[in-house]
């Protein structure tokens, strides 16, 4: 029996969340931590609605599944984010210790690989998992703001 529960399973959760985003004006970006193939962390983008540079949907996903779990570490974690994470994301994913990233869309500006940014070395990525879908919201939220 085929598991559904797979990395495309989990990003379209994390779209959903993007979409979120983007109804309130937000940048869209959506993120999730799984464990054990459950949702443990669900949130998007919300640096407007706090008035804070540094409430990324990655960083309000570490907190929450921080939270949940009971401990700063996210060992046996995954982290589904519909855009690739910044430095400070990346940086604070690798404080984290979480185990997988799966990304979406790359960010070739302003993505932690473009910035030289470091993961945790135990940590395993894969990218590009609907990576157009996120790259498409992305172009149309700023589509939108510029007309």
């Amino acid at each position: 029996m085929e598991n559904i529960f797979n990395d495309e399973y989990f990003m379209k959760r994390a779209l959903q969340e993007a979409q979120l985003a983007f109804e309130r004006g937000e940048i869209p970006v959506g993120a999730l931590i799984v464990v054990d193939n459950t949702i443990i962390a669900r949130t998007h983008n919300l640096t407007e609605l706090l008035n804070d540079v540094t409430a990324h949907a990655e960083m309000q996903a570490i907190t929450s599944a921080a939270n949940a779990l009971g401990g700063k570490y996210l060992k046996n974690c995954t982290l589904y984010v519909t855009l690739e994470p910044c430095p400070m994301c990346a940086g604070a994913l690798y404080w984290s210790q979480i185990t997988k990233i799966v990304f979406g869309a790359s960010d070739e500006k302003r993505g932690y690989r473009a910035m030289g940014s470091q993961l945790h070395p135990k940590t395993t990525v894969v990218s590009g998992v609907l990576a157009d879908e996120s790259k498409n919201l992305m172009q149309r939220f700023f589509q939108e703001r510029r007309s």
